[in-house]
């Protein structure tokens, strides 16, 4: 006789108790921002880039914007920085077309704090030193004189809490076979930008500012 006892309910296994998944990381997204660009060069004939000038100013409004949507954590913004040359095959073909360009520029919140600056230099000598030709211009194939030459790829680390930044010109120090120049007034081109990026991970949006309320008499 087989007598059947019941196991005392300590006995049975116990289930292991689930923990709540924790939050997803937010994915870090990257891609091109949103920029205004208030003098554009143009886009490449062949790179099909669009290369945005960058004047010299003291104004950070009046500068090549780029948005920084709401981010945690620090944002990491880069592209690609150009001289600029006025090119003529007359002046190659007589070998005076000889340049060294030295080009810099700031990287600024609104409130005209620098975060950063960027530099680029390179010499220029013949046709093949330029980086593209930029349509919609009168010369041979519709193509403008002025051509980006020389490629700085720049890396600037934004702080959490700005929402935009600011390109400004700075000076350009131009050394040619007929003497040096430096240029640094306000509203002249000094460099050209392109491939701008933007990589961050999304941060909820900024709390509107509290409005003090004045109680009455």
């Amino acid at each position: 006789m087989v007598t059947a006892v019941a196991a005392p309910a300590f006995a049975q296994a116990r289930r292991p108790v689930r923990k709540p998944a924790a939050p997803a990381a937010a994915a870090v997204k990257k891609g091109p921002p949103d920029m205004t660009c208030p003098a554009p060069l143009g886009i490449g004939v062949k790179t099909r880039l669009a290369f945005c000038e960058v004047m010299a100013g003291r104004d950070p409004a009046a500068g090549v914007i780029i948005q920084i949507p709401p981010h945690k954590g620090p944002a990491t913004l880069t592209f690609d920085l150009h001289n600029l040359h006025t090119y003529s095959d007359e002046q190659v073909q007589a070998q005076r077309a000889y340049a060294r360009y030295t080009a810099t520029i700031g990287v600024l919140t609104l409130d005209n704090t620098l975060i950063s600056r960027g530099v680029v230099q390179n010499e220029f000598r013949a046709a093949t030193d330029l980086v593209d030709r930029v349509g919609g211009g009168a010369g041979p194939g519709g193509v403008k004189a002025v051509a980006p030459t020389g490629r700085e790829t720049i890396t600037v680390t934004i702080p959490e809490g700005e929402l935009s930044v600011s390109l400004l010109g700075e000076k350009l120090a131009v050394e040619r076979i007929d003497g040096p120049a430096t240029y640094s007034q306000p509203g002249r081109p000094i460099a050209a930008v392109s491939n701008v990026m933007l990589e961050y991970k999304p941060g909820p949006a900024p709390k509107p500012a509290k409005t003090a309320v004045k109680k009455g008499r």
